[in-house]
């Protein structure tokens, strides 16, 4: 279970054919004026589109994605890609980060150089291991049913211990990425030092309200708020990948357009950009963040992982609590999760309101999620 130097580098002939699908692009029609109400902007895609097929360079980002150390490691059957940086000065902290969807690895680009650099208390850093979840950018793409964040949560304590050789660790991440954390702090709680969760969800985690008598007007309201979601224009996305992911893979594994429409509408809808992604990310930015499903042809897995864990067993049964060490990070652009319902089920003890950024903090607001993460760690070593 070794783990063998990875570098990214696409064949000519994918970017060759990439160009062709961009110059062949049958564009919809639309409704005058209507800009982002029935969906992704026409006219920002085909400006974004232009930029895409003129300006824009993968090969430029190519070379600065592989500056990172970068390996895979075929675990349990899957072969899995990760990021692996060692972190400079005395005894870094282990921690391997999770990415949710509509994002990858490179969610944490920005993130990296920050946690690796010896900053705060005695100069220390992190070792950071930063996977692609299976089914999402260089990792293997599952091919039976099944496949939920337990599943994955199995194999990076396996990379973490067997592979790299850490007795203990720390784990964090966001979105599905914070499911993947909470489940090896609820599996494995021999091994990890401490869990940091930014932006999640949490109704998997404990009953719903009608259980829950003694609930408070926040956790109420939060709860309410969670089951009223499912009926609004923004859950959309999550309604279809639950129930129909093929159906939707056949447009996003044939259009580059398509699949940028459908990703890049997510950023600007969860963004702490006020509608204009342009305050929050670079069009190179955007770019690449599909170019990582294009080019590795995820679409249509990733978007399996909503079906597969909509049907899983949840994390933790009623009762049942995570009692390694809990940080969080709740950036004001997402879904306000009350501290009090957190702490039913974990061992809080750390809770910040970032001031500033969304769903993609780590890319909006790389140093003050770098900041509390640090706090939050040496807070409890």
């Amino acid at each position: 279970m070794g783990a063998r130097p990875f570098k990214i580098d696409i064949p000519d002939e994918e970017l060759e054919d990439l160009a062709r699908r961009l110059e062949a692009t049958r564009w919809p029609d639309e409704v005058k004026g209507a800009g982002w109400e029935y969906g992704t902007d026409p006219g920002f895609m085909k400006e974004l589109a232009d930029y895409w097929q003129h300006e824009y360079d993968w090969r430029t980002r190519e070379a600065e994605l592989n500056r990172f150390a970068q390996f895979t490691a075929e675990l349990d059957g899957m072969e899995v890609h990760f990021v692996h940086e060692r972190g400079r000065g005395p005894e870094p902290i282990p921690l391997i980060l999770t990415h949710g969807w509509s994002g990858s690895f490179y969610e944490f680009y920005k993130l990296i150089p920050l946690l690796t650099d010896p900053a705060g208390r005695d100069g220390r850093s992190f070792d950071l291991v930063v996977p692609s979840m299976p089914g999402f950018g260089f990792s293997a793409r599952p091919d039976e049913p099944g496949w939920d964040i337990g599943r994955t949560a199995d194999l990076w304590h396996t990379l973490m211990t067997d592979v790299l050789g850490y007795e203990r660790y720390a784990a964090g991440g966001t979105d599905w990425g914070s499911g993947v954390s909470r489940l090896l702090g609820a599996r494995y709680p021999e091994a990890l030092t401490g869990i940091y969760l930014f932006n999640f969800a949490y109704p998997d985690f404990t009953p719903g309200q009608d259980a829950l008598p003694d609930l408070t007007y926040a956790e109420r309201a939060y709860l309410e708020g969670t089951e009223g979601w499912l009926w609004t224009p923004g859950a959309a996305y999550a309604i279809v990948q639950s129930n129909r992911p093929q159906t939707l893979a056949y447009g996003l594994n044939d259009s580059p357009v398509g699949l940028a429409a459908w990703l890049l509408d997510k950023f600007r809808d969860l963004c702490d950009c006020d509608g204009d992604l342009s305050t929050r990310f670079t069009r190179d930015e955007l770019i690449t963040s599909v170019m990582i499903y294009w080019l590795t042809e995820t679409a249509g897995s990733a978007a399996r992982t909503y079906f597969e864990n909509t049907f899983a067993t949840p994390v933790l049964a009623p009762g049942e609590r995570i009692e390694v060490p809990v940080g969080a990070g709740i950036f004001t652009r997402h879904v306000g999760i009350p501290r009090e319902y957190a702490e039913r089920s974990m061992n809080v003890q750390h809770w910040t309101e970032i001031p500033r950024g969304g769903h993609f903090g780590a890319m909006e607001e790389p140093e003050l999620l770098a900041g509390d993460i640090r706090a939050f760690f040496w807070s409890i070593m």
